[in-house]
């Protein structure tokens, strides 16, 4: 397995100024660079440029190795460095969106090291930057090999993660290395080998991944008002796509419906891989939901189920008023509580009163014999990509539980793991998520319960 090494960095001719990146990716037995990433960012401070640039690192070798790629990353941002290792806490608002979404490709890699090394042994990463800077004066946009082309009219530059020229090898007409074998690896498909051309836009974030525990970190000096305000422009910019289709505006929506009532939702006892059937109230709820669900405005295209047998149900009655059929996902059951399975919260306090303080300060921590939230996080995130990708522009609806429902919302909002112990969900509630290719998530409706009031 390839061991990868990122070197990058980012500057601000002003601070706030114009701005840009560059990241490097090299083999660390041989240093032999893997891939370059440059891009300029408009007007906003040294410290975001030099976050877009650890992104656009990451992202690289993602492209390369696949998740859990081992890196190490290096940086002259002592910044940087010091709050993704998590020994600074963030107190700029503005950075912490960036952060965020550095964490997230975080969580996917195995990252081994976060050093700081003094800006003479960064110069490659540092180069890249003024380069893009230096295009982006000139009203070029940066490419791979030191090359830059004009703007097409209306069209913004594209942030472009691209492998070097090999040595010897001229870049292709239009400033373009050519690819190898000619075309990306098909999606879902096996990730490149090191060597391979990686394609030209960045990995998508899943909106997001389950994210680095932000909390822990802290900023040395707060910046000025106007420094702050700049920063979170730049930072809260809508991204021109999410890597799972071509930029369009139609929107695909992801419904969410939790299964009816049970007998343990009723004596409010931890139900996860259990299979409870729903009491009559449930199907009652189950049925007010599929009434909603079948007429105006909604047109489902789509019907996606957990496995377990409460959701089932609840899927069925859907599919009975719309003529879908139900698909079974694996991925979208419910957390396993391992031995709480069937107590109440009481009884597990009372039983395992050192785990549960565990589990409910840290995400990354399982009952006895279960799953953590960071665990369901990853497969529950892995069926939100699946299902964006495979129904683009369609509606599609999902009966789940309480976890994973939890888990799509807060990756939509980019909260942290720690969110989901501010959420509730009624049963048979109704949440909405949009996805739109050429821009953010957005959550519509949260909890809605209205149909059950009728």
């Amino acid at each position: 397995m390839t061991f990868y090494v990122i070197e990058a960095d980012g500057g601000s001719r002003g601070n706030p100024g114009p701005a840009g990146y560059g990241a490097v990716v090299k083999d660390a037995s041989d240093g032999q660079v893997l891939a370059e990433a440059a891009e300029a960012i408009g007007v906003t401070t040294n410290n975001v440029a030099e976050y877009r640039g650890l992104i656009a690192g990451l992202q690289a070798v993602l492209r390369l190795g696949g998740d859990g790629a081992p890196v190490a990353v290096r940086m002259d941002s002592k910044l940087v460095v010091e709050q993704m290792a998590g020994r600074w806490k963030i107190k700029n608002e503005g950075l912490r969106p960036l952060a965020m979404e550095a964490g997230a490709l975080v969580r996917r890699l195995r990252v081994t090291e976060w050093t700081w090394i003094p800006r003479e042994r960064n110069k490659h990463a540092d180069r890249l930057a003024n380069e893009a800077m230096d295009a982006a004066a000139k009203g070029l946009t940066w490419k791979a090999g030191g090359t830059t082309h004009p703007e097409a009219p209306g069209e913004p530059p594209v942030a472009g993660v691209q492998p070097p020229v090999a040595p010897g090898q001229p870049p292709a007409a239009g400033g373009q290395p050519p690819a190898a074998g000619g075309q990306p690896p098909a999606a879902g498909g096996p990730p490149p080998s090191p060597r391979a051309t990686p394609p030209t836009t960045p990995p998508p974030i899943a909106h997001q991944t389950d994210l680095l525990d932000i909390g822990a970190i802290s900023e040395i000096s707060a910046p000025t008002a106007s420094t702050a305000a700049a920063q979170l422009r730049t930072a809260k910019a809508p991204a021109k796509g999410t890597g799972w289709a071509p930029p369009t505006r139609v929107a695909t929506s992801l419904l969410l419906l939790r299964h009816g009532e049970t007998p343990l939702s009723v004596e409010r006892r931890f139900s996860g891989r259990g299979d409870a059937e729903l009491t009559p109230n449930g199907l009652a709820q189950a049925a007010a939901a599929a009434e909603r669900l079948s007429r105006e405005p909604y047109r489902l295209d789509v019907i996606v189920s957990s496995p377990l047998k409460r959701a089932r149900q609840t899927a069925e009655a859907v599919a009975r008023r719309t003529g879908l059929d139900v698909e079974v996902d694996e991925d979208l059951r419910e957390l396993d509580f391992g031995d709480w399975e069937g107590h109440t919260f009481t009884e597990v306090q009372r039983r395992w009163p050192a785990e549960l303080s565990t589990w409910l300060a840290d995400p990354e921590t399982a009952p006895p014999g279960g799953e953590s939230f960071a665990t369901v996080a990853h497969r529950v995130q892995a069926a939100g990509e699946r299902l964006v990708e495979r129904y683009e522009g369609k509606t599609v609806l999902a009966i789940s539980h309480v976890t994973p429902i939890k888990m799509l919302l807060r990756l939509a909002l980019l909260a942290p793991l720690e969110s989901l112990y501010r959420m509730h969900l009624d049963v048979a509630c109704l949440s909405l998520i949009e996805y739109y290719a050429d821009g953010p998530a957005v959550v519509k409706s949260f909890n809605d319960t209205s149909h059950l009031r009728r």
